[in-house]
């Protein structure tokens, strides 16, 4: 089996109104079919996962001041991650959103200064990364941790397999 990397240019941009499941899904789509189109015949998995606090969906921060300011609205508080994937090729369209509470503990002005300073949220949705230096951060979560990573593991398999693609241990 080969896999390929793809990157696909499609905007990562909030409709007015669209919740955060309805959003990882349309992206996750968007991306699938992009891909799908350069490669025909392809199986095509594409996820967008997303920090949503309230009825925020908070994004990849803009710059440092972005990123601290969405860490201190995060900071002693339960949000939750949102993670869209969609599978496609032939004969197979499945889509799926799986959600994880994540609980952050009260964060300290320095601890924010400090985090944002290594660099590591300017490119994470949230502004963090759980299994990196952002891991500390996190209180409890409840739900898929490989989810708030970036790809809910378990959940992607499964789909995998209903699509008939043979996975390490099943493969002969």
């Amino acid at each position: 089996m080969s896999f390929d990397v793809c990157i696909s240019a499609v905007p990562e941009v909030v409709e007015p109104g669209e919740s955060g499941a309805a959003y990882t899904l349309r992206v996750a789509a968007e991306k699938a079919a992009a891909v799908a189109a350069k490669e025909p015949g392809a199986l095509v998995l594409a996820a967008d996962t997303e920090v949503v606090l309230g009825d925020r969906i908070l994004g990849k921060p803009r710059d440092a001041d972005d990123a601290a300011a969405m860490l201190r609205s995060l900071s002693g508080l339960t949000h939750e991650v949102i993670s869209g994937v969609c599978l496609r090729g032939p004969g197979v369209d499945e889509r799926f959103a799986v959600r994880t509470a994540v609980r952050f503990r009260a964060l300290a002005e320095a601890e924010i200064r400090w985090y944002v300073g290594t660099g590591e949220p300017l490119d994470k949705a949230g502004a963090y990364a759980i299994q990196e230096r952002g891991g500390a951060f996190v209180e409890a979560i409840f739900g898929s941790w490989s989810n708030v990573v970036g790809l809910p593991l378990a959940e992607t398999l499964a789909a995998l397999r209903r699509a008939g693609f043979p996975l390490p241990w099943e493969a002969a």
